[in-house]
């Protein structure tokens, strides 16, 4: 286990170190992780030898049970409404009709037989909700009509159709009988029951708040994710169908505290990803893709200029979608993590195929994600999808949550400056409400000709500051003997840099002013201003 876990760790030190460097360059940094693992590889640098298909199919499955629930989680579905019927139809008809599309061009043009060519245009084609999600916020991209909603939908959602095509594919090659519609019901119903089912349950148990923490509450979702994959699985549904309905269900419900959910789920999906993208480009033996490039390059580019247009136009067009959108849209299909994992699961049932279907379909990847998503940005601008007036985040379950309001309570004593004034009188900013006023043990309502009075306990709203990149927090403990002690706070701190907000004195909480003494044994806490020059 060694080698696997030193293996592991280093890519997620990577991942978190290269973030913010990764965020900034125009390339994808998933491809980023794909060179990476080539280059561990054993054709890389580092040379270590790594076919074991088996181990990477169970990992990369289970992440792409993360992004699967994720998808679901984080997909708004208030935004997305009104491209909603576009989007499904272009998860489910959208998938058929690009896998049979590509499937005749590879017949004719590879002179391949049929089932193969079926099974190539399956497991190809579904679009990547790890890289579309990826590109569109990295790079911000707001688009117009609501496309990067029916993106995101799409790319969440199409996968369980590719994998259902595909399983129909190995079924075929491997000689088995299969009544098709009978199997793709089975699959859809039983996904689509478990998928509610565990969301509405999950919910519901959240909300009788059974569970101690905060904390549990992420590990009981963390079951609840296995177990929407599992248990349809295990009677012969679409896990991956099921696990990203018991997202949406869960993330389009009103729970407590949802944004400290989305934050644990946004970087263990993230890590996810990497991991996904590593371990195919360690698995990869780069000097065996020549073999294949020709038939990628042709395929992909088949696939990237005539299928998926003819495919989005035929299904967008009734919509009385635009040119450009559709454009846009058809530009927008990268393939992906889950095209890679489905041609693992080929490779595994023994399946025989004229070209190595591995090192094909992750050529087809690497291209649709180092050219597509490389100029997507660039596409976007040049047909004028680019939304400026929007924020890419609002289409994101979370995107409320961390622009939420703060709570901040404030006591009026006898002596203060607002006691006995209307709340017109005071006449605060915009930004600053006055949401409640406790009063008497009693909660006051309050509107502009409210008046204070001695004893009320404020409580306002305000917007939260999280540009933690220019401020944060830092304690500074008072000891004896030391030149902070025993002096008047404006005595003593008098840099604009730094200014202590409160004073912890024992179970005491101070707001303090320039007349307050500072005692040995206070812990102040202090804004420190991280660039000056910005704020």
């Amino acid at each position: 286990m060694n080698e696997p876990l030193l293996l592991m760790g280093v890519v997620i030190l990577i991942c978190i170190l290269l973030n913010q460097l990764l965020e900034k360059i125009p390339v994808p940094s998933l491809l980023i992780f794909i060179a990476l693992g080539m280059f561990f590889g054993e054709n890389g640098v580092l040379k270590i030898p790594f076919d074991n298909y088996g181990v990477v199919n169970v990992i990369c499955s289970i992440c792409l049970i993360f992004i699967m629930f994720y998808g679901g989680f984080g997909t708004n579905i208030l935004t997305a409404r009104p491209v909603l019927a576009p989007s499904i139809l272009l998860s489910t008809l959208g998938v058929i009709g690009t896998a049979g599309v590509v499937a005749m061009f590879a017949h004719f043009a590879l002179n391949l037989p049929w089932l193969e060519c079926f099974l190539i245009g399956s497991v190809i084609s579904s679009t990547d909700a790890a890289s579309v999600f990826n590109i569109l916020r990295s790079q911000n991209l707001a688009l117009k009509y609501h496309t990067d909603s029916l993106l995101e939908v799409e790319s969440g959602s199409n996968a369980p159709m590719s994998y259902m095509l595909t399983t129909v594919a190995i079924a075929f090659l491997s000689g088995e009988s299969v009544l098709v519609p009978l199997l793709l019901a089975q699959q859809i119903i039983i996904g689509v029951f478990c998928g509610i089912l565990m969301g509405y349950l999950a919910v519901k148990l959240l909300h009788r708040q059974l569970l101690p923490s905060q904390q549990s509450h992420t590990i009981f979702l963390l079951a609840v994710m296995f177990l929407a994959y599992t248990i349809p699985a295990q009677l012969n549904g679409n896990g991956y169908l099921s696990v990203y309905l018991c997202g949406i269900w869960i993330g389009n419900s009103n729970l407590p505290k949802k944004k400290y959910l989305v934050h644990f789920f946004d970087v263990l999906t993230h890590v996810a990803q990497v991991q996904i993208f590593f371990l195919l480009g360690l698995l990869v033996t780069p000097v065996k893709l020549p073999s294949v490039i020709v038939p990628a390059v042709i395929l992909m580019v088949f696939l990237t200029l005539v299928a998926r247009p003819v495919v989005c136009t035929a299904l967008l067009v009734p919509f009385r979608a635009k040119l450009r959108q559709i454009a846009l849209v058809s530009w927008s299909g990268l393939r992906g993590a889950a095209s890679i994992v489905f041609a693992i699961s080929v490779v595994l049932a023994g399946v025989e195929t004229t070209y190595n279907l591995y090192n094909l379909v992750f050529c087809m990847v690497l291209l649709s994600i180092s050219i597509q998503g490389t100029l997507l940005p660039a596409v976007a601008k040049k047909l004028a999808m680019i939304d400026l007036t929007a924020d890419v985040g609002s289409t994101f379950n979370d995107y409320q949550e961390d622009s939420d309001i703060s709570f901040i309570k404030l006591r009026i004593d006898a002596g203060h400056a607002w006691c006995g004034k209307t709340l017109v009188d005071l006449q605060f900013p915009a930004d600053l409400l006055v949401a409640m006023i406790v009063r008497n043990h009693e909660i006051v309502i309050p509107n502009g000709d409210t008046r204070l009075e001695v004893g009320d306990l404020l409580v306002l709203a305000a917007r939260s500051f999280e540009d933690r990149a220019k401020l944060a927090l830092r304690e500074v403990v008072v000891e004896r003997g030391k030149q902070y002690a025993n002096r008047p706070l404006s005595q003593s701190f008098r840099e604009k840099s730094n200014r202590v907000i409160l004073i912890k004195r024992g179970i005491q909480t101070i707001i303090p002013d320039g007349s307050t003494v500072i005692q040995p044994g206070d812990i102040l806490v202090l804004t420190q201003f991280i660039n000056k020059k910005q704020i």
